[in-house]
This record gives C-alpha cells, sequence and structure tokens, in this order.
C-alpha cells in the first residue's frame, strides 16, 4: 500500500514539473550577425506565466512596450535605460518590445504569450522608420508558425 502511495506521488510530482513555467532571454545587442542595434530572439513564444530576462549586452538600450502592442489590461513594461529587466506574463497576446534610443533603427522585437489575441490590433499599430521593416517581417514569421501549427 504505501509503495502505491509513493509511486502515485512520483508521478503527480513529474506531471506538476511539466507544467511549471520556464525562463526565457531576449537580449539588447549593438550588433548580431552582421545587423547592427538588434534584440535576440527578435520573435519569442512562450506560455502564460513564463518569465523574460531582458538582457542589455552592450550600453545604451532599454526595454519597453510599442504603444498599441499590448493586450488589453497588461502592465505596460518600462525599462530604464542599461538596466536589465525581468518580466513574468501572465496575459495571453503580442507584446511588442523597442529600446527607446534606437527604435527607428528597427531594434524591437515580439513576445507572443499563449494565442496572440490581439494579434491584428498589434499588427495595425503605426510603427517608424525601420521598425515598420522588421515587425512586418515579425508578423510573417508569426503567421507561418501558425499556419504550420494547424
Amino acid at each position: 500500500m504505501f509503495r502505491t502511495i509513493a509511486l502515485a506521488a512520483t508521478a503527480v510530482g513529474l506531471l506538476t514539473g511539466a507544467a511549471q513555467a520556464a525562463d526565457f532571454e531576449v537580449k539588447a545587442l549593438n550588433f548580431d550577425e552582421g545587423k547592427m542595434m538588434v534584440m535576440e530572439p527578435s520573435l519569442l513564444r512562450i506560455a502564460p506565466g513564463d518569465t523574460v530576462h531582458f538582457i542589455v549586452k552592450d550600453k545604451g538600450h532599454n526595454f519597453e512596450t510599442v504603444p498599441g502592442m499590448l493586450p488589453d489590461g497588461a502592465t505596460p513594461i518600462a525599462g530604464k535605460l542599461n538596466q536589465d529587466l525581468t518580466v513574468k506574463f501572465d496575459k495571453p497576446g503580442v507584446y511588442g518590445l523597442r529600446c527607446h534610443p534606437h527604435y527607428t533603427m528597427g531594434m524591437v522585437a515580439m513576445v507572443v504569450v499563449g494565442k496572440p489575441v490581439n494579434g491584428a490590433a498589434a499588427k495595425a499599430a503605426p510603427q517608424l522608420g525601420q521598425a515598420k521593416k522588421v515587425f512586418a517581417g515579425l508578423f510573417t514569421k508569426l503567421d507561418a508558425q501558425q499556419t504550420a501549427a494547424k
């Protein structure tokens, strides 16, 4: 009897452990693979409850949400210049992120938490400079991933 209870408890523990939240990193870099002013990865898909560590690898960068690219009710991200930031994402949707000083140079990223419930609104958000081109590419990748998953 004791052995059966112990095995059941172990099985429950393993199943519960598999459902735990995960940790990810997004780095702000001056250069990566021949490109200037980038966030790596630029597209990150995570589950609700996961945590992202935003790391300033090169000085002069920050992480903040792009206006119009945030799910309803989500708290805007507003990191300070040259400071790392850790964010737990609980609300599903598309989060557009930028480095404020280098936004028009295309230093942006997208974090998709669960289902992209605000995808159409995020895609319609106005962008400036190279950020417009980079976000268009990220939405193309996201659409391709969703199509492949069906």
